[in-house]
């Protein structure tokens, strides 16, 4: 019994993977350096990127609280 050398979390007993890793492993060996490209540009975010998401994601809560507040003093009146 070995563990998976990619997640080191499961534990192998023919190969080397286990087998969600070497589904990975097989990504890499088709598409080589675009798994890299993909993974970056879509799962790493840049500091300024996850500022942005972050002001985005308040306006978007601000926005939804002050349409509350505002629908529950409309209907008071």
């Amino acid at each position: 019994m070995f563990s998976c050398l990619l997640c080191e979390k499961e534990t192998v007993f023919v190969s080397r993977f286990c087998p969600s890793c070497r589904r990975i492993k097989h990504l890499l060996n088709l598409y080589n350096e675009r798994v890299y490209e993909v993974l970056e540009s879509v799962l790493v975010r840049a500091e300024d990127k996850q500022d942005n998401k972050i002001k985005v994601e308040l306006r978007k809560e601000i926005e939804s609280k002050e349409y509350n507040l505002r629908s529950r003093t409309d209907k008071k009146d």
